[in-house]
């Protein structure tokens, strides 16, 4: 009887632990996500509210309806995929994903550009995105706006 308590016990402090460390690492998003949002000129808690800190984040680097294709397309994908039985609904949701993925992956070179940095920068936001937030946040990079709006700052 013991070993199922000492099992149980083992399992409720690793299942507290891996909700601590989740917990430090969204804090640890959201400030850095609050500190880029202030770099680029908008309220700091615009950044540490889901989905409306990627919505701002295409706001700030690249287009808005750029945001909502990215949603649409992954909600169809979702959708689509868990209803399809067939191997053509399969592939449109396939599809629809490959385009969601292609449209978050420009839209984080958008971020990386309007901070001043380039494609390395672009590949650490994608392989390593926690690390390189962090990097945009609190490092020396610097806002120089939409570059997808006209008239605003090119380098």
């Amino acid at each position: 009887m013991s070993d199922v308590y000492s099992a149980l016990f083992l399992f409720s402090a690793i299942s507290a632990a891996s909700v601590l460390v989740g917990l430090l690492f969204y804090i640890l998003i959201a400030v850095a996500e609050w500190r880029i949002m202030v770099k680029a000129g908008e309220p700091g808690w615009k950044g540490i509210i889901p989905i409306y800190n990627v919505y701002s984040l295409y706001k700030i680097s690249w287009k808005t309806s750029m945001f909502w294709a990215l949603l649409g397309l992954e909600l169809l994908s979702a959708i689509i995929q868990s209803a399809s039985d067939g191997f053509l609904l399969s592939f449109v949701g396939w599809i629809c994903s490959v385009a969601g993925l292609v449209i978050g992956i420009m839209g984080l070179h958008k971020v990386s550009k309007a901070f001043g940095h380039g494609a390395g920068f672009t590949l650490g936001l994608i392989f390593l995105n926690p690390i390189f937030l962090l990097i945009l946040g609190f490092g020396s990079s610097q806002y120089l706006g939409n570059l997808s709006w006209p008239n605003q700052a090119r380098f």
